[in-house]
């Protein structure tokens, strides 16, 4: 029974997870990012409404301006994962 107790303490230790917290300045990069992509996101829906060329070209301007959003949501998510992985 000692046994069974020992085992069972030395798997909920191991099992238990550290919690990093994000330091006031990844906080306030985090959240500049956050304001940057959407200031992005309401220009390029802007330029959208009122697109002159024609359709092939303005739907060609708004997969690219997608695109663009969603390597900058990419690489700002993954600054932060890899922020929060720095401090475990």
């Amino acid at each position: 029974m000692k046994t069974l107790i020992m085992v069972l303490a030395i798997v909920g230790g191991l099992t238990a997870t550290v919690h990093a917290e994000e330091t006031m300045g990844e906080k306030a990069q985090a959240t500049t990012n956050d304001a940057g992509r959407a200031m992005k996101k309401g220009a390029h829906r802007a330029k959208e409404a009122v697109c002159m060329k024609s359709d092939a070209k303005c739907l060609a301007e708004k997969a690219k301006h997608r695109g663009q959003e969603a390597g900058d949501a990419i690489g700002d998510k993954a600054s932060e994962v890899k922020n929060n992985v720095d401090k475990k």
